[in-house]
């Protein structure tokens, strides 16, 4: 279920910020669940990595945006 740049776009910043605990939270389980026994798909925490970087990206890029604005102004 990887995250799209498009629909990251869509968010705004406070939901970005709520998914990425969300997905952190949930990247801790699936984690503690393949150590205890194998998941069907262990390729999902690499997915789910990739979209939590993803998330934190845009956050990042959005922050980086506002202060430039703020420094413009």
């Amino acid at each position: 279920m990887a995250i799209h740049k498009q629909d990251i776009k869509e968010l705004t910043t406070e939901e970005l910020r709520e998914k990425v605990k969300n997905e952190k939270s949930r990247y801790k389980k699936l984690r503690f669940n393949h150590e205890v026994s194998p998941l069907d798909n262990p390729k999902m925490l690499k997915e789910l990595r990739k979209d939590i970087a993803r998330l934190m990206t845009e956050i990042r890029e959005r922050e980086l945006r506002e202060e430039k604005a703020g420094t413009t102004s």
